[in-house]
């Protein structure tokens, strides 16, 4: 069965709780068409919203995320089609291979599993010096306090950034994955942003250091460099995505172990368990919500759907990673639990920053769970917001009390 009815996957409650919502598209087909909105244009798209399906086509070749394609499919599809995009970034995740190989070998050999662990001592550091700034027992709001800087401070002291432009990075990723900015007003960011990101990487090649943007300008596949355009859009895309679904990530754990404090007593019991703990923060709220777009190249059968070539594609990794088929009571939160999740996708777009966003939060949450034995909601749960984002899921604040000396944990004060 095809399942067309479109849905506002934006309605607010749905934002706030999109699980009744992903349960019902998942027992009614494998596979529906909705109005998607994009990062410039809402169009009309089948969305995949099962685990085994997701998983195995996140790893077919038959969906493309070719730049030269998509502009065009886009528009085909586009309710509007005046608020397209003209053209997308020469960049890893627009590509298929092998320009995606070529690309992604270069990255890998400049973003080395080495570079990551060796900033672990300072991520060690950085955290204990925002935990010191918390007073016990007073209000603050978790998102700007901690899940943010951390992430935020990383990925610029990988990619060589200086301070100041921490705030640009946030206006930017506000502006280009929020739902509010129409095209003039995203195109004007992205301009602004790829203009101070070229200026940087000018000064790093003059002036070349130990940073991330500084050496993706030397490394070389059988002696061919990233070009300049290929290089910048790399550069904006680890700085959106370098922080944007780490700090979900952190929010929505705390947010998660705040609402089940059994949960967190087992943790605080058995701080072993925080390993897996990471990993089901990551499967319970997936820090991205809709995977990046696909065209269909040729045609693809969804059990008895088949979606025609040119056709448009997403996956929900949320409604993925709650599905019973593949998790065990997919609603209850269980941090030992040790079945895998789709949080960092699959197949050759497989999130290559996943170690560094395992490394923060393992290192946040056994830094709080250490300094702080009691935490508390400062609000109601039912008032805490979701930011109105289909691409990413992530909390707009969490207001919380943490306590140096144990108490009743859970709920508001």
């Amino acid at each position: 069965m095809t399942d067309t009815a479109e849905r506002d996957l934006l309605d607010r409650a749905v934002v706030q709780d999109p699980y009744p919502l992903y349960r019902e598209m998942r027992e009614q087909t494998r596979v529906g068409k909705h109005v998607v909105k994009t990062l410039s244009a809402e169009v009309r798209a089948w969305v995949v919203t099962g685990y085994d399906d997701t998983r195995a086509l996140l790893a077919d070749p038959r969906l493309s995320k070719d730049a030269g394609i998509l502009p065009e499919a886009i528009a085909r599809h586009a309710l509007d089609p005046s608020t397209v995009a003209t053209t997308y970034p020469a960049s890893m995740l627009f590509s298929d291979p092998p320009e995606h190989t070529r690309l992604r070998r270069l990255i890998g050999r400049a973003f080395t599993a080495r570079r990551v662990e060796a900033l672990r001592p300072w991520i060690v550091e950085l955290t204990g010096k925002l935990l010191d700034g918390i007073e016990p027992g007073a209000g603050f709001d978790a998102v700007e306090r901690i899940a943010l800087p951390v992430p935020l401070a990383v990925i610029g002291r990988l990619l060589g950034v200086p301070d100041g432009m921490y705030e640009d990075f946030r206006r930017w990723n506000d502006v280009v994955a929020g739902i509010e900015a129409d095209r003039e007003v995203k195109h004007a960011t992205i301009t602004e942003a790829y203009g101070e990101l070229a200026a940087l990487a000018k000064a790093r090649r003059e002036r070349p250091g130990d940073d991330l943007i500084s050496q993706l300008q030397q490394v070389e596949d059988d002696g061919v460099r990233m070009t300049d355009a290929e290089l910048l859009a790399t550069v904006f895309l680890m700085m959106n995505a370098g922080y944007e679904t780490t700090a979900n990530l952190i929010s929505s754990g705390l947010l998660a172990l705040l609402l089940h404090p059994d949960e967190q007593l087992r943790l605080r019991r058995d701080p072993g368990l925080v390993p897996l703990a990471v990993e089901e923060f990551l499967r319970w709220e997936s820090p991205l919500n809709f995977t990046t777009i696909r065209c269909t190249a040729e045609e693809v059968a969804i059990g008895d759907v088949t979606i025609p070539p040119g056709e448009l594609v997403f996956f929900s990794l949320c409604a993925a990673n709650r599905d019973p088929a593949r998790f065990h009571a997919p609603d209850v939160l269980d941090v030992g639990r040790e079945a895998g999740h789709l949080a960092f996708g699959h197949g050759v777009h497989r999130c290559l920053g996943a170690p560094l966003a395992r490394m923060e939060g393992r290192i946040v949450f056994g830094a709080l769970l250490e300094r702080f034995p009691a935490w508390h909601l400062a609000v109601p749960a039912e008032a805490l917001e979701w930011r109105a984002s289909l691409q990413f899921r992530g909390l707009r604040s969490l207001p919380v009390r943490m306590d140096s000396k144990e108490s009743d944990m859970g709920g508001p004060a």
